[in-house]
């Protein structure tokens, strides 16, 4: 890759000390090989920041993953990228502040990456600002759900890339945005972890939340010969028209077509 923008290291490394060969353990191990091939990547124009919320925000994403990556899961939700206001802050996937604090109860704290942009500072739980895709995704399952235990019994949520990208002036650029290049030695580094994910967790079914997420899982599990269902759903961002106008409609029809829904709106007994 040409020479330019490195993702930088943290001061303080995240480190790995859970009961070897649970659930979390696997899962954030992969998490934790993947940095470090992340570590050696850079990037030229038009990114200018690099922000690996795996590493300033390990404890808060630590905390998600040791609370509800169990045994049993049987459905893998896989996001693309951090958003600014979401996993970027808090360090978890679609992670609107107040679904993250008053509904999956996490906490922890959260550092800063290394090259910050002035006007994309990371105030971690503290963020006033919502992310309209992370309200949106965790609102419907607390909706189904009542109790995000129920969610976790079957389900979880991961992200393909960890990495959040941004230009110069702050705006947020997407993985697709990247030069072919670059983007190509992101996501297929990405991929492989992913089939790590896959198999450690032992589950029957990926949900990439877009359709570049399900693309590439299913694309990556197939060359894998992982054998796994990989659907899609729609992805609730606000930039999608239709996402704005009816997206937990979408979602639902969707979850009952793939026989989620009633593992999901299961009344407890």
């Amino acid at each position: 890759m040409d020479a330019g923008l490195s993702v930088k290291p943290e001061d303080k490394e995240p480190t790995l000390n859970p009961p070897e060969g649970t659930p979390s353990s696997r899962f954030l191990q992969a998490e934790l090989e993947l940095n470090l091939h992340l570590g050696r990547l850079s990037f030229g124009g038009p990114v200018r920041y690099v922000y690996n919320p795996l590493v300033y925000a390990w404890d808060t994403h630590r905390c998600y993953v040791d609370t509800y990556c169990k045994a049993g899961l049987s459905v893998l939700f896989l996001g693309m990228n951090p958003g600014p206001f979401g996993m970027a802050q808090t360090g978890v996937p679609f992670g609107e502040v107040k679904s993250v604090v008053d509904w999956l109860k996490i906490s922890g704290e959260v550092g800063h990456p290394a090259d910050e942009h002035p006007k994309r500072r990371i105030t971690g739980l503290a963020c006033a600002h919502s992310e309209v895709s992370g309200a949106r995704f965790w609102g419907l399952f607390r909706k189904l759900c009542k109790q995000p235990e129920q969610f976790f019994q079957h389900c979880f949520v991961h992200n393909l890339c960890p990495l959040i990208f941004m230009n110069a002036d702050g705006k947020n650029l997407t993985p697709p945005e990247l030069p072919p290049a670059e983007r190509e030695a992101l996501l297929n580094l990405c991929e492989t972890a992913l089939c790590q994910v896959v198999q450690s967790l032992n589950v029957s079914m990926v949900i990439g939340v877009g359709r570049l997420a399900e693309r590439r899982a299913r694309r990556a599990l197939s060359a894998a010969g992982i054998n796994v269902r990989v659907e899609g759903i729609m992805h609730p961002s606000p930039r999608n028209p239709l996402a704005n106008k009816s997206w937990e409609a979408v979602a639902k029809a969707k979850l009952e077509e793939l026989g989620i829904l009633s593992l999901l709106d299961k009344k407890e007994s």
